[in-house]
């Protein structure tokens, strides 16, 4: 018997998860991550009725925005660090209903100081669900399924997103800021108690470190810190920063854009938000299915980077037109504005949301299961301290030099990424 043969005989295996019990996981774990999101992204909706009929400024409007994203960058890597001690069952349950609680405050709350402190309580208490559930995928899904299994976990932001857009702005019109947040308050407090019930920690292999006994392995080599090992993660980290610019511009300020700028009604151009950030969950799925295929996570990333970059350039270009105005679509085609600014704004958001599960997949596998939870933490922190500071960032800048050239300025962000993702050999040597 060779060596390798005898390794693979000691070497302790994980029983089989049943396939229906990792579906339910999973979308237990996307509901958790919705209502997360629809928290998280209410503010975000809110920017036109408090910067048109409450007097904030963009900035101002955009740092309250922003406030819930803070939350989450102060906690995400405590929940991964505790999902990786205790499971991930209880992180997402009880971080689910932490989040309500703050959702209840918020509802009440008589000033805009009180709104944005329970609005960053929350914040903390829902990136438990970001934390644990993409180790909810890693551990119940194999990798030839896991594009696909992330994919749609990341569904949860372009889908909470879509609920908060086609919610949140007319119960906020009709009914006031705290009517508005009655919603995620409703759907957090569901999905704690199911989360609670339904969702069961993923069957893992025997400790490692008895398993590096019996092959003469010293224990500190299994538990080896990735990031130490290689710069493969920090690369990784750095891209998603980078590629999370153009999502939350257009997110959070594409309400305002297509409402103030190119003549959209607030309820047509509520409606087309949440379009595009629906067609956008499923383009997650389709990058997922993709880097199944290819047997890469980021050589898709590097595609949609590029086509990030493009379309917020094609972005800025219908932006700098005046609305009644219409675009040359080659030959004798003539399209509206307000046609091709909707066109537009769908593609650039399905583009800008399609990275999170790529990078997401690849951080899982290499951070390994002894470090997922953190690196995963680690992963979601880096991206919402972009993500708060898009909001008052972008909005100073809109507010200074306008939309279009603010779009082309964001479409840099894309475009440096490019060179920063570790090629393909690089993944396969870490894996």
């Amino acid at each position: 018997m060779t060596d390798h043969a005898v390794k693979a005989e000691r070497t302790p295996r994980a029983p089989m998860p049943r396939p229906g019990r990792a579906w339910t996981v999973l979308g237990l774990g996307l509901g958790a991550q919705i209502s997360g999101t629809v928290f998280v992204t209410a503010p975000a909706f809110l920017i036109p009725l408090l910067h048109t009929e409450r007097g904030l400024s963009l900035a101002e409007a955009g740092l309250l925005a922003a406030v819930p994203n803070i939350g989450l960058v102060f906690t995400l890597i405590a929940w991964g660090a505790l999902a990786d001690r205790i499971g991930e069952r209880w992180v997402i349950a009880g971080g689910m209903a932490l989040t309500a609680l703050a959702a209840a405050g918020a509802v009440v709350a008589s000033g805009y100081l009180e709104l944005g402190i329970f609005l960053f309580l929350g914040g903390a208490a829902s990136a438990s669900s970001n934390a644990a559930s993409g180790r909810v995928v890693v551990g119940w899904f194999p990798k030839d399924r896991r594009g696909l299994a992330m994919g749609i976990r990341q569904m949860a932001q372009p889908l909470g997103v879509t609920i908060a857009a086609l919610l949140v702005p007319g119960l906020a019109a009709s009914a006031g800021v705290g009517a508005a947040l009655v919603v995620p308050l409703v759907l957090c407090g569901v999905f704690a108690i199911a989360c609670a019930i339904g969702i069961r920690n993923p069957p893992r292999s025997a400790p490692r470190a008895a398993a590096a006994s019996t092959q003469g392995v010293p224990d500190a080599a299994v538990s080896t810190n990735p990031y130490r090992s290689s710069g493969f993660l920090w690369r990784i980290h750095a891209v998603s920063v980078l590629l999370v610019v153009p999502q939350f511009t257009l997110s959070t300020f594409g309400l305002v854009w297509l409402i103030t700028q190119v003549g959209m009604d607030a309820l047509t151009a509520g409606i087309l938000v949440g379009v595009a950030q629906f067609v956008g969950a499923f383009g997650r799925i389709a990058a997922g299915v993709l880097s199944d295929r290819v047997g890469s996570r980021v050589r898709p990333l590097a595609w949609v980077a590029v086509a990030a970059a493009v379309a917020m350039l094609a972005l800025a270009g219908v932006a700098a037109l005046q609305p009644g105005q219409s675009v040359e679509a080659g030959g004798a085609l003539v399209v509206p504005l307000l046609v091709a600014a909707a066109v537009l704004y769908v593609l650039a958001t399905t583009v800008s949301v399609a990275d999170n599960g790529l990078a997401f997949t690849s951080v899982a596998e290499v951070a390994g299961s002894a470090w997922a939870g953190r690196a995963l933490g680690a992963q979601n922190t880096a991206q919402f301290i972009a993500a708060s500071v898009v909001g008052p960032g972008v909005g100073a800048v809109i507010g200074a030099i306008g939309f279009p050239l603010a779009f082309v300025m964001v479409a840099l962000c894309p475009a440096i990424a490019v060179p920063i993702i570790p090629r393909a050999s690089a993944e396969r040597d870490r894996l």
